[in-house]
């Protein structure tokens, strides 16, 4: 997907967290958010994109906080999701991909954000569904692309999420299937971190199933025991990979 594809699939997506936020009450607990409601969620995505349209028209060069960016704070409702959607939407539109400035991921250009939001808000999306006790569902390509994303910038987001250092290791290769898609993913863990490699021909744990079900249970959205993914391998090492890499 290039940049222009990516914020094309963000403006559906925003679109669907609107509606489904418009099918739950916003006192309703987020069972994948733990201490949050749905308003707090909301209110959380609302402020995200608010946030990253103001880096992008500026080309921050370095991290700013939200709360000194004047931003409009609510309330979190579906027209104040749209209305936030819309900005970021055509800040991005509007904006060379290729552009130069910062971002907390490894990519520090412009075109990293509309990725970056196309799979902040599928993922916040799926949570209000999942709060709400409906299904989610989403085009398989996209599913995907969610997972190497996360699996690409990861080792940034030690810096706000502390568990993410301790995933070191003694040269152990975990390995991702979708099996429902040509994708796999194999990371090696080494003595400080760990690394995306090319597929390593053995593994020493793979977890493999559906892309959808992949995506929840490494974004901890779902249990791994109350997912239908397999463990083959060493399972203490899938457990440990889950237990450490949440984004938090």
């Amino acid at each position: 997907m290039d940049h222009l594809e990516y914020c094309a699939a963000l403006e559906k997506e925003i679109e669907r967290f609107a509606n489904a936020l418009d099918l739950v009450a916003s006192d309703v607990m987020v069972p994948a958010c733990p201490g949050w409601f749905v308003t707090d969620l909301a209110h959380h995505l609302g402020t995200v994109h608010r946030w990253a349209e103001h880096l992008v028209r500026f080309r921050a060069s370095e991290w700013k906080a939200s709360q000194s960016m004047g931003l409009n704070d609510g309330p979190a409702t579906s027209g104040w999701i749209r209305e936030g959607g819309v900005q970021l939407l055509a800040t991005l539109r509007e904006s060379d991909p290729t552009a130069s400035m910062w971002a907390w991921g490894p990519d520090q250009r412009v075109g990293w954000w509309s990725r970056r939001q196309l799979h902040e808000t599928l993922v916040h999306r799926m949570d209000v569904e999942l709060a709400s006790g409906r299904s989610v569902d989403a085009e398989v390509g996209i599913v995907t692309d969610a997972i190497d994303e996360f699996l690409v910038n990861l080792n940034c987001a030690a810096r706000f999420s502390p568990k993410v250092r301790e995933l070191k290791g003694e040269g152990e290769v975990f390995s991702v299937n979708a099996t429902n898609a040509d994708f796999r993913r194999s990371i090696r863990l080494v003595k400080d971190g760990f690394e995306l490699v090319d597929v390593a021909p053995t593994f020493d744990a793979e977890l493999s199933g559906s892309a959808i079900d992949l995506l929840l249970v490494l974004y901890r959205r779902v249990p791994l025991t109350s997912s239908e993914l397999v463990t083959s391998g060493n399972h203490d090492l899938v457990n440990f990979w889950i237990e450490h890499s949440a984004l938090e």
